[in-house]
């Protein structure tokens, strides 16, 4: 592709996934946070949970003197707790509903642009009943979001049987959650993820075609699918590492197929993030700057 990639869309970084730490709410979480805003490359940066006050301020404050946008992720909140939004135990499907609800009011203190979340482990021989849970547990985070401003919400697709073992999950059941929640809650969408589609045993076409128009946010990341090796299953590890599963060729190709089903090319510049994890010994700047390689390699592939 001969046109900046700026054209088409806006370049952002997970910014607790390149700095692991920062999933606790402590520590040096705006040093780390200010690298990232001054550094030109990126347009957004996906955050989470700061424990301390002051610190979201500081950062919401950072991020608009740096004309970066922010978008929250409640993920690690979840995944930290074990708490499950489709959990069949109503009192405890309760408390993962709040726990989204605090980060709800996280994320409009800064100024977030969305916020997203993702859907527990479950048993699947109560598919339905799970999934009847989720639904209800989403409609209520968007009405309480929706009761405070316009922010969109977002369910990020994870996998079903890998690591993270989420009801949502497989295309056609991301298909007819989006369909309904969103009957409902326009502003409410899916985010994808490139290495969650292969997680899930789907081709990019299989997974994306079917939910299309609700695709929201995008994620470009790596997976180790080879079960005994360094960083196996949802890790997000690093471009180029052993018997990984994304090369440029395969950003290229989700590239495309995020043109041809109308996500890029409509002029209103979507965010497509980072999403990139050091392994122990690894430094965060270098992968990050592996990452930026990687796309830049990527976008000179593409042809649309």
């Amino acid at each position: 592709m001969k046109e900046p990639m700026k054209n088409y869309f806006r370049t952002g970084l997970v910014h607790f996934m390149a700095y692991p730490f920062a999933m606790s709410g402590e520590g040096a979480i705006v040093e780390t946070i200010r690298t990232v805003l001054a550094d030109p490359y990126f347009e957004v940066i996906e955050l989470t949970r700061m424990a301390d006050p002051q610190a979201r301020e500081q950062a919401a404050k950072l991020a608009r003197e740096a004309g970066v946008g922010i978008a929250y992720g409640a993920q690690p909140q979840l995944l930290r707790s074990g708490d499950n939004l489709c959990d069949l135990d109503e009192e405890a499907r309760q408390r993962a509903v709040r726990r989204i609800l605090a980060c709800v009011d996280e994320a409009y203190q800064m100024q977030a642009e969305g916020i997203a979340f993702l859907a527990g482990r479950y048993d699947p021989a109560k598919v339905e009943e799970h999934y009847q849970a989720m639904v209800r547990s989403t409609r209520e985070i968007c009405a309480y979001a929706a009761a405070k401003g316009d922010m969109p919400v977002n369910l990020e697709v994870f996998d079903t049987d890998v690591e993270k073992c989420s009801l949502i999950g497989p295309a056609a059941l991301a298909k007819r959650f989006a369909e309904e929640v969103g009957s409902e809650f326009p502003r409410f969408g899916l985010m994808v993820d490139l290495s969650h589609i292969l997680q899930l045993h789907e081709s990019i076409d299989e997974n994306l075609d079917p939910i299309a128009p609700y695709v929201r946010h995008a994620h470009i990341a790596n997976a180790v699918l080879t079960k005994g090796m360094p960083a196996y299953g949802d890790q997000h590890p690093r471009f180029g590492i052993g018997h990984s599963e994304v090369t440029a060729i395969t950003v290229a190709a989700f590239l495309k197929k995020l043109f041809a089903i109308g996500y890029l090319g409509g002029g209103n510049r979507p965010v497509i993030s980072f999403e990139v994890k050091p392994l122990e010994g690894e430094d965060s700047a270098m992968i990050i700057a592996g990452a930026k390689r990687m796309l830049d390699e990527a976008w000179a592939l593409l042809e649309v």
